[in-house]
């Protein structure tokens, strides 16, 4: 009997400080892939390196963390297309951002596995069908056989499935859903997951069963191939780290979807 399996992903790449470096340093002993902020909403050639090193020396899978380019809302104000930023400028920004990240890896004798969208272009994506659109067509211009991670159920994956490309739905560990299983907007109370049982309790579920208890109180099933922890939410070493034990605990092993 094959065992099952589920992907362990956290947000790094992204710390300005040097509590938050240490702690993203310490967090790939516990995940199996690594989304890596390349300088859209965070990060730089020189956080990119570093915390490329730090998931090969872990055995973690590397993919890119793209964002819209906006550093001062660290990529979580929506971009309006033909507002606030145009369509062929949105395409080059992501492709420069998974290019540079991808040209880091293959210096550092590393692989880039895939791809996926950071914060509002995350959320945006989900249900506008343009923007999905822009991030397959950045992925499969680059040929560079990359999948793409994003929310079940969304823009994405129809995107996705549209044009051939791999694509890998994700629940999160550490965020409230809506009814219709998408994440509850950070503007909401609650929305993110502070309580480390209840962030647990979450994870089990999603890892074991795919059900998650809506903000309203529903349950609801996601079928999902990936787990996330965001890296700058308080505790989130921790969270990894429990999860991960309590998931293999369940008889689940933990490993890369991009293995």
């Amino acid at each position: 009997m094959t065992m099952k399996t589920i992907d362990l992903n956290a947000d790094i790449g992204e710390a300005d400080t040097p509590e938050w470096e240490a702690s993203e340093a310490a967090i790939v002993s516990a995940i199996s892939s690594a989304n890596i902020a390349c300088g859209g909403h965070a990060g730089d050639a020189v956080s990119m390196r570093r915390t490329i090193r730090n998931a090969k020396a872990a055995g973690v899978t590397i993919g890119a963390h793209p964002a819209y380019p906006d550093r001062v809302n660290f990529g979580r104000t929506s971009l309006v297309l033909g507002q606030d930023i145009d369509a062929s400028a949105l395409k080059d920004t992501l492709r420069v951002q998974i290019l540079e990240l991808a040209n880091i890896c293959a210096d550092e004798g590393a692989t880039l596995s895939y791809v996926k969208p950071h914060g509002a272009l995350y959320n945006d994506s989900v249900f506008d069908a343009q923007k999905a659109d822009i991030i397959v067509d950045v992925i499969k211009s680059l040929n560079m056989d990359l999948i793409f991670l994003g929310g079940p159920n969304s823009e994405m994956g129809r995107a996705a499935k549209d044009n051939d490309l791999r694509f890998v739905a994700e629940g999160f560990i550490d965020r409230r859903y809506t009814d219709d299983g998408h994440l509850l907007s950070r503007k909401i109370d609650g929305a993110v997951i502070k309580d480390q049982t209840e962030r647990l309790a979450q994870a089990l579920a999603l890892a074991t069963t795919g059900e998650v208890k809506t903000h309203s109180g529903k349950t609801l099933t996601l079928r999902t191939g990936s787990l996330c922890v965001h890296g700058d939410s308080a505790g989130a070493v921790e969270t990894a780290r429990q999860a991960r034990a309590a998931i293999e605990a369940k008889g689940l092993l933990i490993k890369a979807f991009a293995a």
